[in-house]
């Protein structure tokens, strides 16, 4: 029996369950977004190692050489720690889950014009969160659409296995990996205000669309979480962090190399 505060209606819980994915609007105030807004842009004129590694000077032709993702900024920044552990987003997954949420990853796009997309792909081939699954909690801190590359869903393959992917189009992704959906199934665009969050299952196929604006980013903070009852993941998004910043010492690295066996253990594209 759950214990969790109920937040969702059983509507939002239902759409949840039956499409995978469930978009909460406003879920962060202005306030917090331009504090979110002010870090990562102070965070964008710096090079941190393992972390951040942008080409500041070099006139690059590819607009994600200045401006890629931030791997796991919670590990060096207190506002993204904060934010990773939003109390909004801690209860919904919370209820999401009927258990208690753990913080697992986070990262920021700054996906300025012209960026390539990320084709389509599945959280938990990565994350290999076990018993139970990942979550994502994607939030717009600026609005997204199918013009500025916002993000795609494949409404119902949450309960699709997780599979080995494709080679990716790297004229159009930036990632290499792509995951081909159902063939009854297709993609359809996520469409966010500024401040809104998506929820989505590690099992659903999602991606992105290229920004084809010239002059608009779509900036985005990004957190993966798991159930507090998994006893393992991916080694590489330990340590994990229970709401009250507390490190949960008891889940384990899962050695599993997944669909694609033992070669892609040490992929991380996240």
């Amino acid at each position: 029996m759950s214990t969790t505060l109920r937040v969702l209606t059983t509507e939002q819980k239902q759409q949840f369950e039956n499409e995978g994915y469930l978009v909460i609007k406003g879920l962060f105030s202005e306030e917090q977004l331009v504090e979110i807004d002010t870090t990562f842009e102070d965070i964008s004129h710096q090079t941190i190692p393992g972390y951040f590694e942008p080409k500041l000077d070099a006139d690059v032709t590819d607009p994600l050489s200045r401006y890629p993702r931030v791997m796991h900024p919670h590990r060096f920044n207190d506002v993204a720690m904060k934010y990773m552990l939003h109390q909004p987003v801690m209860d919904i997954l919370a209820d999401l889950y009927e258990e208690e949420a753990l913080a697992a990853q986070s990262m920021f796009y700054y996906k300025p014009p012209g960026s390539r997309g990320q084709a389509l792909h599945q959280d938990n081939f990565y994350l290999k969160v076990d018993p139970g699954n990942c979550i994502a909690a994607w939030t717009a801190v600026d609005a997204a659409n199918e013009e500025n590359g916002g993000l795609l869903v494949v409404p119902k393959t949450q309960d699709y296995d997780i599979v080995c992917p494709e080679q990716a189009d790297s004229k159009e992704s930036f990632t290499t990996h792509f995951v081909k959906p159902p063939k009854e199934q297709k993609a359809i665009p996520a469409v966010m205000d500024r401040g809104d969050v998506l929820f989505f299952n590690g099992n659903l196929i999602h991606g992105s669309y290229r920004n084809k604006t010239k002059d608009k980013f779509r900036k985005a903070f990004i957190c993966h979480y798991a159930n507090a009852s998994a006893t393992s993941i991916s080694k590489h998004y330990k340590p994990l962090y229970r709401a009250n910043g507390e490190i949960a010492e008891y889940v384990g690295d899962n050695p599993d190399g997944g669909p694609c066996g033992e070669e892609f253990d040490n992929f991380y594209p996240h």
